[in-house]
């Protein structure tokens, strides 16, 4: 990768290590992680089963805290803020796409991706949600409950509950894990496309080379490391 300015980054991770267990029989699952990226670009994190890609995830999202390094995503140092702030700092900042939807069950899809944004204090969100649901092609459902809706309509609603507060960064962990090859192709194509009209970064965590492919960059993990790093 080129030498990108701050101001190009939106994630800037320097010797981020993870170590999980008891000090007596510690699990080491990162071990020095080193990674610039760049506003606006789509990146895979691609690797098998327990290589760290999803840890990495959650450090780089806020969601774990690293053992050591440091890890600055839209300008905040997240090492340096309380669980409070660093919960505050997600928000606006950081979408995230999962393989299990996680959507509220009682919600219907628009206050499924309205109420995150009202609790953020959007005023907007509600017409917001509309236009983000309208844009992912389930204008016609907003009323629908999770259970109504497809594996592949319930994603959708998940994208644009992601990208609803246009944030800097989206991450979508094995987005396409619980749909058909068909309908993980389309939601893929969805979301690479609302990334590119919102202008967000894009970080996609996945074992699918096919699907790594399809972003900017690759960066390979095994056993914890960068082992490669392209640009496509």
């Amino acid at each position: 990768m080129p030498n990108l300015t701050p101001d190009d980054m939106v994630i800037a991770a320097r010797g981020v290590t993870l170590t999980l267990g008891a000090a007596a029989a510690p699990t080491v699952i990162l071990r020095g992680i080193d990674l610039d990226v760049a506003r606006g670009t789509s990146l895979a994190l691609l690797g098998p089963s327990g290589s760290g890609k999803s840890s990495l995830m959650a450090i780089l999202s806020g969601l774990e805290r690293a053992s050591s390094g440091s890890v600055a995503v839209a300008g905040l140092e997240f090492g340096t803020l309380d669980e409070d702030a660093l919960a505050r700092a997600r928000r606006g900042r950081i979408g995230i796409v999962l393989q299990a939807f996680h959507l509220l069950p009682t919600m219907t899809a628009r206050e499924n991706v309205a109420v995150p944004m009202e609790l953020a204090g959007m005023t907007d969100a509600f017409a917001r949600a509309d236009a983000e649901l309208e844009a992912v092609g389930l204008g016609h459902r907003l009323d629908h409950y999770p259970a109504q809706l497809s594996g592949g309509e319930q994603q959708r609603v998940a994208i644009a509950r992601a990208l609803g507060p246009r944030p800097d960064l989206v991450f979508a962990d094995e987005p396409t894990g619980n749909l058909d090859t068909a309908t993980g192709v389309a939601v893929m194509d969805l979301l690479f496309e609302r990334q590119a009209a919102a202008g967000v970064t894009l970080v996609v965590i996945t074992h699918d080379a096919t699907l790594a492919a399809r972003c900017d960059r690759i960066v390979e993990l095994a056993d914890g490391r960068i082992v490669a790093d392209r640009v496509r």
